[in-house]
């Protein structure tokens, strides 16, 4: 069973930069395709990112296409959530996952983004 931590969220403000970081323990992580998911207050979680078990595919929902980049080590059992040019909406509590979601949910990481 996989656990997983995230951290590197923070206050930023709009236009910044933030770095999201998944560390997954077990070590059938690398057999894994992985996700960053997010929860805005009183919305529902929203698929942010996918990449495949290698890194050799991603994909991205079209509201942060162009914006943020899913990466990962596997020798570190880490994924990554790189994230540009934030704005107001994109605050939320940031997770990740199996891509499936199959793992329980860690405690997730707030990003907020100031006007």
């Amino acid at each position: 069973q996989v656990q997983l931590v995230e951290s590197g969220g923070g206050l930023v403000q709009a236009g910044g930069s933030l770095r999201l970081s998944c560390a997954a323990s077990g070590r059938t992580f690398s057999v894994y395709a992985m996700g960053w998911f997010r929860q805005a207050p009183e919305k529902e979680r929203e698929f942010v990112a996918t990449i495949t078990s290698a890194g050799g595919s991603t994909n991205y929902a079209d509201s942060v296409k162009g914006r943020f980049t899913i990466s990962r080590d596997n020798a570190k059992n880490t994924v990554y959530l790189e994230m540009n040019s934030l704005k107001p909406e994109d605050t939320a509590v940031y997770y990740c996952n199996t891509k499936g979601a199959t793992m329980p949910w860690g405690q997730g990481t707030q990003v907020t983004v100031s006007s």
